[in-house]
């Protein structure tokens, strides 16, 4: 497969934020930017490997400046990294108040996303190589960040296994010691 540079999957999402959107505090729901940073990385990851995708992980999200009903919201991501079936997104987002032209970075965060064929079967996707400074410097660090979600995932299928699928909750029975 040919490689194809970062900035061929780019994806910029743009949205105003309107009441439906946000909390009682007049602020964007977390969960639906997260809503919003999934949509752009799928788009971004099904952009470089023009194949389907599905979400593997979302590396730590958080919240560094509220987004307000009225303002918008932009999203940018791009591939950064390649394994054989996986890519690591990039997003970006930006609250924007349109009356002021104040814009400040809400959130960032990386996104792994896998190709997958019709039988959900993961599929090989091309390399990606970084051009710009901002690229080479995310790409640079990708490879330590997926060997963080690797241990990551060990954990959360420990706690799984740990926990179970038993419902409703009952500590006094829940014991695996």
């Amino acid at each position: 497969m040919e490689a194809k540079p970062c900035i061929q999957s780019l994806t910029v999402k743009n949205s105003f934020v309107l009441p439906p959107d946000t909390n009682g505090h007049g602020t964007l729901f977390g969960g639906q930017l997260m809503r919003y940073m999934d949509d752009v990385a799928a788009i971004a990851a099904t952009r470089h490997a023009r194949t389907p995708v599905v979400t593997a992980s979302t590396d730590s999200v958080d919240f560094l400046a509220p987004v307000h009903e009225g303002s918008t919201i932009c999203l940018e991501a791009f591939v950064t990294w390649t394994s054989t079936s996986s890519m690591e997104v990039f997003v970006k987002a930006i609250t924007e108040n349109l009356l002021t032209g104040e814009r400040t970075v809400c959130t960032t965060a990386f996104l792994t996303m896998v190709a997958v064929g019709e039988d959900g079967t993961p599929l090989e996707v091309p390399p990606v190589y970084p051009e710009s400074s901002e690229e080479k410097w995310l790409n640079a660090g990708a490879a330590e960040r997926a060997d963080y979600r690797k241990k990551r995932r060990k954990e959360s299928k420990m706690l799984a296994e740990r926990f179970g699928a038993d419902f409703p909750w009952d500590p006094t029975h829940n014991h695996k010691d």
